[in-house]
Order: C-alpha cells, then structure tokens, then sequence
C-alpha cells in the first residue's frame, strides 16, 4: 500500500507541475475564478450524483457519507481538458492538464475520516484584442492563479440507516491578472498587473440515508448544506508606463462564497445498479468581482442538475474481468450564475465512465469521459466546447490492524 501511495504522490507531482494554469476560459476573468471541484471521477462519470454509498470510495462531496467507509482508502485524481473556444467570427483550441483532488479516508467503526487537497477554482486565459476602425489600440489580456483548498471530514453513523457529517476546509490562493495596452507606431505600452492573495474558512455539513425497500432494492437520500462563508482577498496593483512604475491603492475585499444545498435521490440493487438524481441550488447573486471596477457581468442564483448511474454485470465474477467492471454515465445541466450582456451562461454535459478493478485487491482505476458545451456566440459572447478525461486512481486496503502471526 505504502509503495502505491509514493507512485501517486510522483503522479501528483508531475500533473501540478504541468497544470500551474487549470483553465483556458475567459470567463475566469471573472469573480475568482472557475469552479473546478466537481466531484471525484466515479461522481463526475455520473454527471455528478453522489447520493450512493461505498465502503470503499471517498465521497468528497458529501460528509455524512464517510460514515460507510469500510476500508483506509487513498484517492488521487487528474484531468486533461481540450476546449475549442468560438465568436461568430473565429475559433482556437487549448488544453490543460491539472489535479482534481488528493484525499485519504480512515474508517473508525462509526466514524469515519478524511483528509485532502484539491483545487476550488482556476484563473487562465489569454485574450488579444486587435486594432480596429474604432480602437487604434492593441490590447493583451492575461489571467494565472486559482484557489485551492485543504480539508479535513468525518462522518458519523446515527442509526443503521442515517449519517451524519461535516468538513472544514481552508482556502488559500493567488491569482494575477494582466492587461498591457500599445499602439503598433509607439515602442512602450501601458501594463497593469492586478494581484489578489486569497485566504478564508468555510463548512460543509451533510446528512445520508439508506434503507431497504425490499430484500433486493434500496434507496438512498442525500442532503447537503454549506452556509455562506466569508475569504478575505488582500488586493494590490501596479501600473507601468515607459518603465515607470506607479503602485496604484485599491481596496481590499471581503467576498462572499454563497451558501448551498443540494438534495439528491437514488434508487436500485446494491453492486448491481443504481440510478439517482441531484439538484444543487447556490445563492451565486451574492458573487462580486475582486477589484471594484470590473464591469460587465452580474451574478444570479445558480442551479444545476444531475442524473446518473451505474452498472456492474457480475461484481464477484472471478472468470470474466468485464463482468466486473464498474459502467457509468450521467447528464449534467448548470446555470452557472454568471450574467454577461443580460446573457446567463449556461453548462451542459454527457458523461460516460469505467470503473476498473484491479484483480485480487478492493483497489481500482476509474475512467471518466465528459463532452460538454459552456457559452454562447451570440452577443459577441464565447461558446466553449470541451472534452475531458480524468483518470482516478482508489487504492483500498485494511490499515492499522494489530497481526497476531509475523
């Protein structure tokens, strides 16, 4: 097991240091950033629904949930994301690989633990702006940074069939923004560079239920609250103009990171299938900007919808490897909050997964596929088209154990 956890962190260390940009969207420019969390693979292959119990995989969306861990579990996952970017009048393509989460879980009878890194949101585009009949200008516009998190969760069985849970996470992060202005028949330009350090608390508490309804079927009920928490942004900018630099004062910001809940429903026989659903409502109309005057966007409450599943032929089939694999899929829809040109910006994806045992272990390697479409090209907005593959690697095994045999 030891030696597994020192091949993922050398795999988490490649993906950070090749993912110091998580995004290439625009629209990061925005509030903080991109959300990036949206759940571990086995989740996010089901379009995000996490209202399923497993004692062998760390929920990380919802506490209470830890409570079922049977086995110490450690998780590691990381993503690759092309995106085709489209106006009505051109297109480009990038592609970014970053970590998603790095978590372990530690059941404890009716406890159960978990702890981890993962990345909250990501800043990074790069815009150029030409001259044109009405604008002699040229103008660069650049975006680095995000904000990350590190938590600690535990969940707690009440009854057979109810848990409870709770986790602390602590943000902290950077983010730098760019603009720097030039005519072509000047040498020298005008450079802004905006630089935010971002630090705050917040909390997430989480109630799951499982009941049989029959010798064969169970359901599952998941509820999940974060209040509204406040980050301290500590703001700085400097101006450059023919090598003079001007440190201009800007106020620092409290900013609000809205509250949410989320209450999902699941139905089905255990490893064997189950289908469920997930709404998330978040009061996004709280959301500003880190520096006063960023104009041109608004925030409204944001919703997002979630359908998924899984399949497992025959999970104790010892002949047949892909009787046992996990299948997954999912629909994800998200408003995302985010107002611009009284154009809300909406997401949509499909979503596909294969859960891979890896024979003679509770261990596995998960495969999630997500094609999905964000924006639009009209009102001079972007339209992101987008595939990702994220890969997760969930090594499970019995810690702690005192043997009675050498």
């Amino acid at each position: 097991m030891i030696k597994k956890i020192i091949v993922s962190l050398g795999l988490l260390f490649s993906l950070v240091s090749t993912a110091q940009e998580g995004t290439s969207s625009p629209y990061s420019f925005y509030g903080i950033g991109d959300v990036k969390f949206k759940g571990t693979v086995e989740t996010r292959s089901m379009g995000g629904v996490s209202v399923f119990s497993d004692s062998i995989h760390i929920n990380l969306q919802n506490p209470a949930q830890l409570a079922g861990l049977k086995l110490t579990t450690f998780s590691i996952g990381g993503s690759t994301t092309n995106t085709k970017l489209n106006t009505e009048t051109q297109n480009e393509k990038s592609r970014r690989t970053n970590l998603d989460y790095l978590a372990i879980g530690i059941p404890a009878g009716k406890f159960g633990f978990a702890f981890g890194l993962m990345p909250y949101s990501s800043v990074g585009y790069k815009i150029l702006n030409l001259t044109s009949a009405t604008n002699p200008f040229i103008t660069q516009y650049n975006g680095i940074g995000g904000i990350n998190k590190v938590f600690l969760g535990v969940g707690f069985k009440i009854t057979k069939d109810l848990s409870l849970g709770v986790d602390a996470q602590y943000n902290f992060g950077t983010i730098e923004t760019k603009s720097f202005r030039y005519l072509t028949t000047i040498e020298s330009g005008t450079l802004e560079v905006n630089n935010s350090r971002i630090k705050g608390l917040n909390f997430t508490t989480g109630l799951a239920y499982e009941t049989k309804v029959s010798k064969k079927y169970t359901y599952f009920g998941s509820l999940v609250y974060a209040p509204q928490a406040n980050l301290k942004i500590k703001n700085e900018r400097r101006i450059t103009v023919s090598d003079q630099v001007d440190n201009q004062p800007v106020q620092n910001l409290n900013f609000n990171l809205p509250s949410r809940l989320s209450i999902g429903s699941g139905f089905g026989q255990v490893r064997k299938w189950l289908v469920g659903a997930e709404v998330t409502f978040q009061t996004s109309s709280d959301l500003k900007n880190r520096f006063d005057d960023i104009s041109g966007v608004v925030f409204e409450n944001s919703k997002r919808y979630s359908v998924g599943g899984y399949f497992i032929p025959n999970y104790n089939s010892y002949n047949n490897f892909f009787k046992r694999i996990t299948y997954r899929g999912g629909l994800r829809y998200e408003n995302t909050g985010m107002v611009i040109q009284n154009k809300s910006i909406e997401d949509f994806a499909v979503n596909l997964g294969l859960g891979l045992p890896l024979s003679g272990t509770f261990s596995n390697i998960n495969i999630g596929f997500e094609l999905g479409k964000r924006g639009t090209v009209y009102n001079n907005l972007i339209e992101e088209n987008y595939f990702n593959l994220s890969i997760g690697l969930s090594f499970s095994d019995r810690w702690f154990v005192k043997r009675k045999f050498n």
